[in-house]
């Protein structure tokens, strides 16, 4: 399976359904009492961690998703029912990012959710319109389009530790022996094309290790692999750093620790600065493998030697890596999980161009969705509507004089503010 970490997809919401203006039938009455059921809801596109998701690769091959429309009322009180809630999964410690690379969400807790777009809301039918002044409307609303965007997801594997070192220096062997994860290997130099995460029990205690792709130097900057995986690196509590004594690398294992050290702190100083157990794997092949023990002797850190393929040295390096993960979980705060709860936005904007006023927002159009406004009862009502939310005193106090045009969406009007209407019988809902 390949494996995705970072895809762009744009989702919407769904529509509401359309209300409808209905009346009872009854011989003798043309227009009885009005029935008309509201249209339902459209559903919402959510986000949803889920720990049996270990890639993108879904949304790399449908980038395109939406929520359910809501189906139309219809008479007799029927109303219409709300459409269904897409919820997409997506891999433990996936970062949602807008267009503009706000952080929307850091979804790290299973089944934690974000819901990127809202749906449409319903339009109301002519039975919610009905007051003591207004008894048989002939109007209904239409309903809404849903909400639309675009966002980016980013994936971070989380682990306890991460394995980390040049390409070929037996990160993916030591995973495979250590673990029941089955990472490629091979006797010739390459790298590991994707992360890989294995469960490794050391006594009574259990941590989750990564295997991250190899750094090179310059990785930082974007040279290699290493630009597009060090991100993974980020969840680690512990670095287990290894290097390769051999000649099959053209930089020496001393050299390789400084520039790991070096573009991990390039890539953020906090990651330089993380807890780190040393290793120099393939001891059992070495040329002088005293050189080698004399050099991590010297050290003022600790240096475990040791050979992934015959398993020397490997319960010390296990060991030593549970005894700084289990410190660092006592004394490092717990990693919280962040959604961004985002205002709504503005009820609306006045603006001008060369045709005349425009009128933009959530609130405004929801005052003149109305199924049709050329019956003059629907007309009036959405007019007071405009007046409630206080679009003719901003209209004014921009410059607007009567005989302007203003435009709503697809609908133009003239302005003419002496034409008003005032209703106090309208339950005027205004924005939500």
């Amino acid at each position: 399976m390949a494996f995705v970490d970072q895809v762009r997809i744009h989702v919407q919401g769904g529509a509401g359904g359309a209300g409808v203006a209905s009346f009872l039938r009854q011989k003798g009455r043309p227009r009885g009492k009005p029935i008309g059921g509201s249209g339902g809801s459209g559903g919402d596109v959510i986000l949803e961690a889920d720990p049996a998701v270990a890639t993108l690769l879904r949304y790399a091959r449908k980038p395109h998703w939406s929520g359910g429309d809501g189906s139309h009322g219809e008479g007799d009180l029927r109303h219409g029912s709300h459409g269904e809630d897409r919820v997409l999964s997506v891999p433990l410690g996936t970062v949602v990012r807008d267009d503009t690379g706000v952080l929307l969400a850091d979804l790290v807790e299973p089944g934690q959710r974000l819901t990127v777009v809202r749906g449409g809301k319903g339009g109301r039918g002519n039975a919610s319109f009905v007051t003591p002044g207004r008894k048989a409307p002939t109007f209904a609303e239409q309903g809404e389009y849903g909400e639309e965007t675009s966002v980016t997801l980013e994936m971070k594997v989380i682990a306890d530790a991460a394995l980390i070192g040049f390409p070929n220096a037996g990160k993916s062997t030591l995973l495979s022996r250590v673990s029941a994860a089955k990472s490629k290997v091979a006797d010739y130099p390459f790298t590991t094309l994707t992360p890989h995460l294995g469960v490794v029990t050391v006594d009574d205690r259990e941590f989750a290790l990564a295997d991250i792709p190899g750094l090179i130097e310059g990785a930082a900057q974007g040279k290699g692999l290493g630009h597009e995986f060090l991100r993974h690196v980020e969840r680690a509590h512990v670095l287990v750093v290894l290097l390769d004594p051999t000649d099959i690398q053209e930089t020496s294992y001393p050299d390789q620790l400084d520039i790991l050290r070096a573009e991990l702190t390039a890539h953020s100083p906090e990651l330089g600065a993380r807890p780190a157990v040393v290793a120099v794997n393939k001891i059992d092949v070495v040329p002088d493998p005293h050189e080698v023990a004399t050099w991590a002797a010297e050290r003022p850190e600790s240096v475990h030697l040791l050979s992934a393929v015959t398993g020397d040295g490997l319960d010390e390096l296990l060991h030593a890596v549970a005894d700084e993960v289990e410190q660092h979980v006592r004394t490092a705060p717990e990693r919280e999980s962040y959604v961004l709860h985002r205002p709504l936005g503005a009820d609306y904007t006045i603006t001008k161009d060369d045709a005349g006023w425009v009128i933009a927002g959530r609130a405004a159009a929801r005052a003149v969705n109305l199924d049709d406004l050329t019956v003059p009862e629907a007309a009036d009502f959405a007019a007071h509507r405009l007046t409630t939310l206080g679009v003719d005193d901003a209209l004014r106090a921009a410059g607007a004089v009567a005989g302007d045009d203003v435009r709503i969406g697809t609908l133009v009007f003239t302005f003419d503010p002496d034409a008003m209407t005032e209703d106090d019988t309208e339950d005027w809902e205004g924005p939500e």
